[in-house]
């Protein structure tokens, strides 16, 4: 089969069609929001919001309204609660994370187990982006447009929220309000992924695009353009990879991911070791002793 048969024959077929655009779409948003989280150092916030989403999900299957509903309810009501946990003091904030994450997930487990037959916990585990539909991709489309829009519209304040929040109060911004914003995007931007990987496999979507950009370039613009770039070359490769293998699409495209990161980091590992051994070495006509005199 020639390299041309093997690009256009999975083009022939509608869902796969739906999974590139649905993948895509997922896959830019969650690299520029993934940006953000990792200068902030909200990587485990990703993670609960995610996860906080199931017992929304079942809900919105067992009363017959779309899950995204359900799931953006429960991700903003997980933010707000990890804020108010947070805010009296008394435990720090990964512990509080922790608490309400794992309490919502299990609840979204016992929900399950009340009405196995009305909610296929495997579709909203893992995903299940071949079965995407037209009204999904309409949905996770309108999901993903809102959360760009208010990255872009919103960058400057919340770069400069994500570098120097007592710069950012000190010219008249509001850090709680931005931060608010930011948590805002993260559970819309988490309801438009759950339909393309699931809940297990969002904060890959949400940290790994943002901490391979940054291995490339200090500069955030940069990561701005390079993270999304990556993000959804690697999920094109993986969706066209896992037709050909019959694999799960979901997690090969996570996985495309984290092989890029690994060369990257791989990459910069060597690199810095050659300079450190170049920067060790006599200079020209210098005795090698000269730096130990004195």
């Amino acid at each position: 089969m020639s390299p041309v048969e093997v690009l256009l024959e999975p083009l022939q077929y509608g869902f796969m069609l739906r999974a590139l655009g649905a993948t895509v779409v997922v896959a830019v948003v969650c690299a520029l929001l993934s940006c953000w989280l990792v200068q902030v150092g909200w990587s485990l916030m990703g993670d609960a919001v995610s996860h906080a989403v199931l017992p929304g999900v079942v809900l919105a299957y067992i009363f017959g309204v779309p899950f995204a509903v359900g799931a953006l309810v429960f991700g903003l009501l997980a933010v707000v609660l990890i804020g108010s946990v947070r805010v009296t003091g008394l435990i720090k904030e990964d512990a509080a994370i922790g608490i309400v994450f794992t309490t919502l997930f299990a609840l979204g487990l016992v929900l399950v187990s009340i009405t196995p037959s009305e909610v296929d916990l495997h579709r909203i585990v893992f995903g299940n982006v071949l079965g995407v539909g037209t009204g999904d991709l309409l949905q996770v489309g309108a999901l993903a447009l809102v959360a760009g829009l208010v990255l872009v519209l919103k960058r400057r304040d919340l770069t400069l929220y994500a570098f120097d929040p007592t710069h950012a109060h000190a010219i008249g911004l509001s850090p709680r309000r931005l931060g608010s914003i930011l948590l805002g995007v993260l559970a819309l931007t988490a309801t438009s992924a759950l339909q393309v990987v699931g809940v297990v496999l969002v904060v890959a979507m949400l940290v790994i695009p943002g901490a391979t950009a940054r291995l490339l370039t200090d500069r955030f613009g940069r990561m701005l353009v390079l993270a999304p770039a990556i993000s959804a070359s690697c999920s094109v490769l993986g969706i066209y990879v896992s037709y050909w293998l019959d694999v799960s699409s979901g997690g090969l495209v996570v996985v495309t991911q984290g092989l890029v990161f690994a060369a990257v980091h791989l990459a910069r590992v060597m690199i810095r070791g050659s300079s450190t051994r170049q920067s060790r070495l006599p200079t020209p006509g210098v005795p090698a002793t000269a730096g130990r005199q004195g």
